[in-house]
């Protein structure tokens, strides 16, 4: 199937464990919504500390450079605000306190839509192994989702700051080997690459474009478009 909907959309949340993975993941969807008037939100779980093999880079300065990376690409894409929840690099794990904050977040942004990234590891593809980070994320989320965000009773210090209880209405999950949504990225696909391109400590511009469009080209197949980005996808009642 293609995009689908569940009721008029106004406001949308990614939750992604670092900087850059949005952009890797969910660029050319995230413009389009903003194209079309949805105001979009992105969450980033860790301080992107441990993404350098450069000896002289220390960790407090590859933080500077990647969140600064983060909002550039960010405001390509039209995203209205960027929270950063600075949990250390490659530790992550699912935590109360980290379903928590990202409880938070939900309930701060009220998102009609939210992406976020599949808890599970994938063996269906060769030449990746899925970060641990993103597996713990992408679990974290989706308990937050449902039901933390969703009940009152569950970490009343929320309510307290004035968060009220939110329903979260569509979940879109990246990364995962049984997507069956497929988003039209033809017209975005630039806004995708230059998005990227703002992450300048984690890729290079050689090939970059190539390698975006032929990605994006191959998850378009069968699918009557000619670049795509594919999520599985749940509409919560």
């Amino acid at each position: 199937m293609t995009q689908e909907g569940n009721g008029k959309v106004e406001r949308g949340l990614v939750v992604v464990a670092h900087p850059d993975d949005a952009e890797f993941m969910a660029a050319g969807t995230i413009a389009k919504w903003v194209a079309e008037g949805i105001k979009m939100y992105l969450v980033v779980v860790t301080d992107g500390s441990k993404g350098s093999n450069d000896p002289n880079m220390s960790a407090e300065e590859l933080i500077k450079i990647r969140r600064q990376e983060q909002l550039e690409a960010a405001e390509v894409l039209g995203i209205s605000e960027v929270e950063f929840l600075g949990y250390p690099d490659a530790y992550v794990q699912h935590t109360i306190e980290l379903r928590r904050d990202i409880t938070r977040a939900i309930r701060k942004y009220r998102p009609d839509r939210l992406i976020t990234m599949t808890p599970y590891r994938s063996f269906g593809i060769n030449s990746y192994l899925n970060h641990p980070d993103h597996l713990a994320v992408g679990d974290a989320t989706l308990a937050a989702v449902y039901p933390s965000a969703r009940d009152r009773l569950t970490f009343p210090e929320l309510a307290a700051e004035g968060l009220e209880p939110y329903k979260v209405r569509e979940v879109y999950i990246t990364g995962t080997e049984t997507p069956d949504c497929w988003i039209d990225i033809t017209d975005t696909i630039n806004k995708k690459i230059e998005s990227l391109k703002k992450h300048r400590s984690q890729v290079s511009d050689r090939d970059l474009e190539k390698h975006v469009k032929e990605r994006a080209a191959q998850t378009a197949e069968g699918h009557d478009m000619q670049y795509a980005e594919a999520f599985k996808v749940f509409y919560l009642s």
